[in-house]
C-alpha cells in the first residue's frame, strides 16, 4: 500500500517533533504548558499544527489508495504532503511570522487535502 509508506514517513516526522518538544521542556524545565517561553511555544505549535492537519490528509490518501487510485497520483499526494510538512515545521520553528516555509507548507497541505477530496468525490460520482 502506497499510503502506508507515506504514513510511515509522517510518523517519523511526528516523532522528531515530539522529541523537539521534550528537548525544550527539559532544557527550560517546563513540565506543563509553555510558561510564555517563546522557543517552547514554537515547538509546541509545530507539533500541534502537524497533529491537527496530517491525520486528515493521510486518511484521505489512504482512502484514495484503498479505492485503487493510480499509484502516480498517490505518490504526488504523498510527496507533496511530506515536503509541505517539512517546510512548515522548518518555517514555523524559525519564526512566528509569515515565512516561505510556513506559507508553502500550509498551501501544500491544503492542496493535498483538496486534491484527495476531489479524487474521492470523482471516484464516487463516476462509479
Amino acid at each position: 500500500m502506497t499510503a502506508g509508506f507515506y504514513a510511515g514517513l509522517m510518523a517519523l516526522i511526528y516523532i522528531v517533533l515530539i522529541f523537539n518538544v521534550i528537548r525544550h521542556r527539559l532544557k527550560f524545565k517546563i513540565g506543563l504548558g509553555t510558561s510564555d517561553n517563546h522557543i517552547l511555544d514554537k515547538a509546541v505549535r509545530v507539533h500541534g499544527n502537524f497533529s491537527e492537519h496530517v491525520p486528515l490528509a493521510l486518511l484521505l490518501i489512504f482512502i484514495c489508495d484503498y479505492n485503487g487510485t493510480n499509484t502516480l497520483y498517490l505518490h504526488i499526494l504523498g510527496i507533496t504532503l511530506f515536503v509541505s510538512r517539512l517546510l512548515h515545521a522548518y518555517g514555523l520553528s524559525k519564526t512566528s511570522v509569515r515565512s516561505f516555509g510556513r506559507s508553502a507548507g500550509v498551501i501544500g497541505t491544503i492542496l493535498v487535502m483538496v486534491l484527495a477530496a476531489a479524487l474521492l468525490i470523482m471516484q464516487y460520482v463516476l462509479a
